[in-house]
């Protein structure tokens, strides 16, 4: 069994829901799924760290503030100059997701944040492999509505509480997505 390490921030809790997505499609696709969540002050903890280190493969999460990461997610992103200068997280498997208030709203600057993340860990990014709703009979709650390819975006109304949004069809992206990196764990992991 692989273990999926989903390590995110949130803010007001719409990136948590997303997140518990994330980790229900890849609970689902048989992985040991961990959620991690990085605290108002931008730490884990010592055993929070042991599991990245342990995980096949390691989901980052943000909101989108201001065309990026929050700053507790730079906080952590900082922290992890440790296991980079040892090369710990080399070889697993790397995905990422952000929501924001707007339909865009920056969130492909979150996502290239994050994915240099990855690449500064010599990890191997996982995009999500679904392909997007954009025909004329498409749907707000249709699967990847929102058409991203190199990460997970989802949207709530700026107004909107954590159990108004995202999303149910954002969400079930989200259970797409979490799939798709644990099976990807499970290809191409020893």
């Amino acid at each position: 069994m692989k273990k999926v390490a989903i390590v995110y921030h949130s803010g007001y809790g719409h990136t948590k829901k997303a997140a518990e997505a994330v980790h229900a499609g890849a609970a689902a696709a048989g992985a040991a799924a961990e959620l991690i969540a990085i605290d108002a002050e931008g730490n884990i903890t010592d055993a929070n760290w042991a599991s990245l280190e342990e995980a096949d493969a390691i989901i980052f999460g943000s909101p989108t503030y201001m065309g990026t990461v929050s700053w507790q997610f730079k906080k952590f992103a900082d922290a992890t100059s440790k296991p980079w200068y040892s090369q710990v997280w080399r070889d697993k498997i790397a995905g990422a997701f952000t929501n924001s208030a707007s339909m865009n709203g920056d969130k492909l600057s979150t996502l290239h944040y994050l994915f240099t993340l990855s690449q500064q860990h010599s990890m191997i990014w996982a995009g999500t492999g679904l392909m997007p709703s954009n025909s004329k009979a498409a749907q707000r709650n249709d699967v990847n509505y929102l058409a991203s390819s190199s990460g997970l975006m989802t949207q709530s109304p700026s107004d909107s509480s954590p159990e108004e949004g995202p999303l149910p069809g954002d969400l079930e992206t989200a259970k797409l997505f979490g799939k798709r990196i644990a099976e990807v764990a499970a290809r191409f992991t020893k």
